[in-house]
């Protein structure tokens, strides 16, 4: 075993729970019973985006005021927090006999799922690196990794054999009875980074300071498109699969491909970021997503699903390392926790307006394979442009500095 993984497993072990568990309350999991969902609720494709949209909007606002806990409780009791929500919505969603109840269920698992396990999870690994905070984050991340390769595939089996309510009955029991004692012990230990230069935790920006600068808002701009493209996409998979006569676990059969490129990419990108930056991958990485959903959009086929899950892995893979990676490296971590919750629940807002907009322009008659090529071309777009202004965005943030606070 490498020195680096025997010497911080403890750590790595916490951040791969972690991100694993907030898979049950991302869009690729929680989509996967979106067709029975609508069927037994009577609600059609743009419906149910409406209410997926709302919740998700709901959860980001309650992100926002939930992000700066991590940096003031204790480790285990944040955890514990973000595990219980997300047992309480598994548990809500299985047993809801209305509406109401429904999106009570997913709002919970929204907040924690989507919200509260991520942010965990990349606030403490950049606390707890600094020298080597890209290889760190990329070992862990390959807890959402397995996560998107098996649980799709489980989901469907589970709910075959048990129906989808018994499929997520039996998550709100795993969540409770092995994830959250494991995660506690995991986090009780703290680990001290070994320190080097650039924003520390005594030199970290504010979350005033980091919403107050302009450049922010361009760095979401490059970093919002994995998830706010995927989490369309997976949300109408249903829908996608219908329209071109597939059968339903095409998509589903494609994530075992897509999770191998994702981590040959995600443990290379953390050597990169590593020895150049987040900031240095920023332009290229989203290129090959561009070139998927172009793909995806323009191929009717049912490799198109293999192609496009296939390059969204080389891109998904660079993402994940950035996101943990990127924000300690321009605002410290003295703060991390709120700001991230901060950028979180941004990026959630964007996220959220994805499957809201898609399945009104689905209900309109607009065909879906547009839109993903939509999506795609903005990829490219945003890809250019900064290649055009990199330069003048890194000498920018090199010469930030904040005062302690």
């Amino acid at each position: 075993m490498p020195p680096f993984l025997t010497a911080n497993l403890r750590w790595l072990a916490a951040g791969f729970l972690l991100l694993f568990c907030g898979c049950f309350g991302q869009t690729f999991v929680v989509a996967l019973s979106g067709g029975a969902i609508r069927r037994e609720f009577g609600l059609s494709d743009g419906a149910f985006g409406t209410l997926y949209a709302g919740v998700t909007l709901a959860a980001a606002l309650a992100l926002a005021g939930l992000g700066g806990l991590i940096d003031r409780w204790p480790a285990t009791r944040v955890v514990s927090l973000a595990a219980g929500l997300l047992a309480a919505g598994a548990a809500l969603l299985a047993l809801s006999p209305n509406l109401p109840v429904l999106a009570a269920a997913l709002f919970l698992l929204r907040l924690a799922g989507q919200g509260l396990m991520l942010q965990t999870a990349y606030t403490l690994l950049g606390r707890w690196f600094s020298a080597e905070r890209g290889r760190a984050v990329s070992l862990a991340a390959l807890g959402l990794n397995a996560g998107q390769a098996c649980l799709p595939l489980a989901l469907v089996a589970a709910a075959t054999n048990l129906g989808w309510r018994g499929a997520w009955l039996g998550i709100a029991v795993l969540l409770v009875l092995v994830a959250l004692p494991l995660a506690r012990r995991l986090v009780r230990r703290e680990r001290v980074p070994v320190a080097t230069g650039g924003a520390g935790p005594s030199e970290g920006a504010t979350r005033a300071q980091a919403l107050a600068d302009p450049f922010l808002y361009g760095l979401l701009l490059a970093m919002l498109p994995p998830s706010f493209i995927s989490n369309t996409i997976f949300f109408h998979q249903v829908h996608l699969a219908e329209s071109r006569g597939w059968p339903p676990e095409v998509l589903a059969a494609a994530f075992p491909p897509y999770a191998v490129a994702t981590v040959l990419c995600l443990l290379l990108a953390g050597r990169l970021v590593d020895r150049f930056s987040g900031l240095a991958l920023l332009p290229f990485y989203l290129v090959p997503f561009g070139l998927a959903c172009l793909v995806l959009g323009g191929v009717s086929a049912p490799w198109s699903a293999f192609a496009f899950m296939l390059l969204y892995g080389v891109t998904d893979g660079i993402s994940l390392t950035l996101f943990g990676a990127l924000w300690p490296e321009v605002y410290g971590t003295r703060h991390l926790g709120a700001i991230r919750g901060a950028i979180v629940a941004i990026m959630v807002l964007g996220t959220a307006l994805g499957p809201f907009l898609a399945g009104r322009l689905i209900d309109a008659g607009v065909p879906f394979s547009g839109i993903v090529t939509g999506m795609g071309l903005y990829c490219l777009v945003v890809s250019a442009a900064f290649c055009l202004v990199r330069r003048r965005l890194a000498a920018h943030l090199r010469g930030r500095r904040f005062a302690a606070a």
